[in-house]
């Protein structure tokens, strides 16, 4: 049991409520710390000349220029839409099981049972689509506990996309119908569409969030190998994700598909289709920009950030090293606490906590049962490195003391 924020049933600080824009109650759930609680508002995308606004303003170009209406852009774009959320936002709208993965206390910033940083920027979908919405970008921060390296970060920035289509929107001269309860739920005997669709409905759709998709690849990539991977989401069906061929390695790119209809006749739309898509910005900038470590975008280094001071944002750049400065790199290990449930994503959080962003990877080399008294010993890797000056040793013997004296009191652990 994680035990970050111990005292219950009261409210956060004040400095804490000014970060999370209201007053919440620490309970049982509470896990979110500190460290992550610096990064609430500080909104990436929306900061000029960063790397994650330009890929933000160019997704945002792409749709406005390929989907118009009477010259007027047919997609609403909400990129400040607040990152707290309700558990009914964050899961039960999109129809995410009770008992998904996705809702652990591992792998979510929780406020308290009720609230918490959001997991995704599809959160917002339902109460945007009860608002009368029908095609829009949801742009923002989003929050996960995760393994620590140069591609993971608790906190990334997301663009979600819906769009949805009424019958004479679909078929504009009539012959065809959205709801076809009498046809096979087989969709090319692969994956099976949605009961309550017609095979017409989900291939016209199918064939627009593709061509959609793809040509925003080709906007920001330009001419680049690509392949559809079916695979499964709660909130669509079918579903597919997009790879793209790079550094000699396929890399997933964006998860899409048709939208659950049950989604909509919650929201209070009965009569339209939908695809929906989410994508990373800093995978995408990473790869873009060839962009080594995700905590650079985080940097304030003006060495960092002028390198993205563009006048055409569509302007190709590769990000040049500002100094490569040594890693150091130090081992901790511990017995796990009996009776206690322990898991990586906890001690992540805890080195993230006490050790910043000096923290470059932190990996468990070592898992280890006792063969007479059965209890389980980790040892975990932690390579630190400044991204703007050289680490002394002695710098990071004081961080490696701190975090283990952290994980001592606070995830109940032995160092060993």
């Amino acid at each position: 049991m994680v035990r970050f924020l111990p005292c219950l049933r009261r409210p956060f600080t004040t400095a804490t409520k000014a970060h999370l824009g209201g007053s919440y109650i620490r309970d049982d759930y509470t896990n979110i710390t500190t460290r992550i609680l610096e990064h609430v508002g500080l909104n990436l995308h929306l900061q000029k000349n960063h790397p994650l606004n330009l890929v933000h303003q160019r997704i945002i170009n792409y749709f406005h220029e390929t989907f118009t209406l009477s010259s007027k852009p047919v997609f609403s774009i909400f990129n400040e839409l607040k990152p707290i959320v309700s558990v009914n936002q964050n899961f039960d709208s999109l129809l995410i099981p009770k008992d998904h993965v996705s809702r652990s206390k591992s792998d979510c910033y929780y406020l308290n049972r009720e609230y918490l940083l959001r997991a995704h920027m599809t959160a917002h979908q339902a109460e945007l689509l009860a608002g009368g919405f029908k095609n829009f970008l949801m742009i923002g921060d989003v929050y996960r506990r995760d393994e620590i390296d140069r591609t993971h970060y608790p906190v990334f920035h997301q663009v979600d996309a819906v769009r949805l289509k009424s019958r004479d929107e679909l078929f504009p001269n009539a012959c065809g119908h959205i709801f076809d309860k009498s046809v096979s739920t087989d969709y090319d005997g692969i994956q099976a569409k949605q009961e309550c669709h017609s095979v017409e409905a989900v291939k016209l759709m199918e064939e627009e969030l593709k061509n959609t998709l793809l040509g925003l690849v080709k906007s920001l990539f330009g001419d680049v190998k690509y392949r559809w991977v079916e695979t499964t989401f709660p909130f669509t069906q079918p579903s597919w994700e997009l790879e793209v061929f790079y550094n000699n390695d396929w890399l997933e790119l964006l998860g899409c598909g048709i939208m659950k209809h049950h989604i909509l006749t919650n929201a209070g739309v009965h009569d339209n289709i939908g695809w929906a898509f989410g994508i990373g910005l800093e995978r995408v900038a990473m790869c873009l920009y060839k962009i080594p470590d995700i905590r650079l975008f985080w940097s304030k280094d003006s060495g960092f950030l002028s390198q993205f001071n563009l006048c055409d944002i569509n302007q190709s750049v590769t990000y040049k090293e500002i100094s490569q400065f040594p890693q150091c790199i130090n081992d901790i290990s511990f017995w796990l606490p009996d009776n206690v449930e322990f898991s990586s994503n906890d001690f992540y959080d805890l080195v993230r906590d006490n050790g910043g962003n000096i923290v470059e990877q932190v990996e468990l080399i070592d898992n280890f049962v006792h063969p007479k008294t059965k209890k389980i010993s980790h040892c975990y890797r932690i390579t630190y490195r400044h991204m703007e000056k050289t680490l002394t040793q002695e710098e990071v013997n004081r961080v490696h003391q701190r975090i283990g004296d952290a994980a001592r009191e606070k995830l109940l652990v032995e160092i060993r």
